[in-house]
């Protein structure tokens, strides 16, 4: 660029004012739809009557009507035809014009793709300087789809580095400190590396690299990429207790030596992780790009295996549990909810807010080991033919726990005087904004037991049945040592049973155990 002696990115001062300077202040980073300024310092006066032009692209195969290149200018509409994202900017009052000094304040358009983006400058003649900067989604823009209004909740759900994520039981649970540390060093090219290895971005790359405007598709893959099942993805699973190759799931306290573990070797997946290390790394991602994000964890949360909205438990004619692959119910499960409007499913915002992502590898959705984003409003209602996975996580937290007996024949019988409507989904929970306590959200995705609810909800199925067993501990409990229990059994027939057998398996024991009276 000739006559030019340099640019000022203002990288302190503009990250200061977009929220992302705990990233950097030495690299240009800024949130969609929110100016900032950039300084030319010429040979010569400058007047508004030259043609200064400039020129952003992102992706390997930049193209204005897919929203990756916009050309713009500061005296007429530059953009091409068709251009998908209107980049603006215009000359600041503070300019000293005489002197060559120009300040520009740009201004990325609230539905720009995210991701690293170059940045050219031209003044009259093809010569051009390169700049670079990063664009994220804008959380404090209304005109964005992750816009969150409450400033409290920006704070703990974009810009909060550490958080609580609750193990346990719904009756005995406590929170374990996690260090998200979604702005520590190489975060920018970690993250920014998982969207450019996911398995859309090979396959079209172009197509990838547009859709990333939007928070719905972006989640998506990031629910994709944490596990490693389908892709290059951050993390590997294991739950059988052999970590000999790798580290436990519960020594790991943060998401940073994860990710950054997989950066440096590669994209390798990292060994090991359970659900609530995929759902704490994923929340780091999430913040990082301006995603509002909250780690939640539902106790007795079922696992349908077969979108039969139910919780299906199969017996033999002499009460024995018949072991295979089927629906189960974990002590817990943890995932986590982004916060993102849903204009493909709603024009009037009914299914805005915040919305369930599960990087667990349960079941896949669409052919990838992704869940979600799926509305908690529609889970709520029963309104489970929206996408995306809305029946499996209706599932998670408000299915009927169904028993069936298997006769000799091979025929199923329903035994309806069994059948749990309040087992599944209890104490679902977040840490709580701004403190260390803890946030009750199981109201927000299920109407109260004994309520009134919605006519497609569950909960207004017939045949429930509280509890036939009472199960209680004599003597003090601990890990990998005997526990004596007593166990209370209450009819529920109006009739005498002489022969019963009672099974008793769950994630907590080692194996299923048998005992006949």
């Amino acid at each position: 660029m000739a006559g030019k002696r340099k640019v000022d990115l203002h990288c302190h001062a503009n990250n200061v004012a977009h929220n992302t300077h705990e990233i950097s202040t030495s690299q240009l980073i800024v949130r969609r739809g929110q100016p900032f300024s950039i300084t030319l310092e010429l040979d010569f006066a400058f007047s508004t009557s030259e043609s200064l032009k400039l020129t952003v692209e992102t992706g390997r195969f930049p193209k204005p009507s897919r929203g990756t290149k916009c050309t713009f200018g500061t005296r007429v509409a530059t953009c091409d035809v068709g251009t998908k994202a209107l980049w603006s900017c215009s000359i600041n009052a503070t300019s000293s014009l005489q002197t060559g000094c120009v300040t520009l304040n740009v201004t990325p358009p609230a539905d720009a793709p995210v991701g690293k983006y170059s940045l050219s400058i031209e003044l009259g003649r093809p010569s051009a300087v390169k700049e670079s900067l990063v664009v994220l989604f804008n959380p404090w823009c209304q005109n964005d789809w992750v816009y969150l209004p409450d400033e409290k909740e920006r704070q703990e759900y974009v810009m909060n580095e550490q958080g609580h994520i609750y193990r346990g039981t719904a009756h005995c649970f406590s929170p374990m400190f996690w260090d998200f540390g979604q702005f520590e060093e190489e975060m920018v090219d970690i993250c920014l590396k998982l969207l450019d290895v996911n398995p859309k971005h090979k396959r079209d790359p172009e197509d990838d690299v547009s859709a990333r405007c939007n928070p719905i598709y972006v989640g998506r893959v990031i629910s994709a990429m944490i596990n490693c099942y389908d892709d290059m993805g951050v993390l590997q699973g294991c739950w059988d207790g052999n970590y000999h190759d790798g580290v436990c799931p519960t020594r790991w306290t943060s998401s940073v030596s994860i990710l950054q573990r997989w950066f440096q070797s590669d994209c390798k997946a990292v060994k090991y992780g359970q659900c609530w290390v995929f759902a704490g790394v994923m929340c780091t991602v999430m913040r990082f790009f301006g995603i509002p994000c909250r780690v939640v964890t539902n106790f007795e949360s079922g696992h349908d295996t077969n979108n039969s909205l139910t919780i299906d438990q199969y017996f033999d004619e002499y009460g024995l549990k018949k072991m295979g692959k089927e629906d189960s119910i974990w002590n817990f499960h943890v995932w986590v909810e982004g916060w993102m409007k849903r204009p493909d499913l709603d024009q009037d915002g009914r299914y805005d807010g915040w919305q369930v992502l599960d990087p667990t590898p349960q079941e896949r959705s669409e052919g990838m080991f992704c869940c979600g984003p799926a509305p908690v409003s529609a889970i709520h209602d029963g309104h489970t033919n929206l996408k995306y996975d809305v029946p499996f996580v209706f599932s998670e937290v408000n299915a009927d726990v169904v028993k069936w007996k298997i006769k000799a024949d091979g025929s199923k019988i329903k035994m309806k005087y069994l059948t749990d409507t309040a087992k599944v989904g209890q104490k679902i929970s977040t840490k709580a904004v701004g403190s260390t306590a803890i946030n009750d959200l199981t109201n927000t995705y299920k109407y109260k037991e004994g309520k009134d609810a919605n006519a497609n909800s569950f909960s207004q199925r017939l045949g429930r049945i509280s509890s036939v067993l009472v199960i209680s501990f004599t003597d003090i409990t601990r890990l990998h040592h005997p526990v004596m229990v007593q166990v209370e059994f209450k009819n529920p027939l109006n009739e005498t049973l002489r022969f019963c057998s009672l099974t008793i398996s769950g994630s907590g024991l080692f194996r299923s155990e048998h005992f006949e009276r």
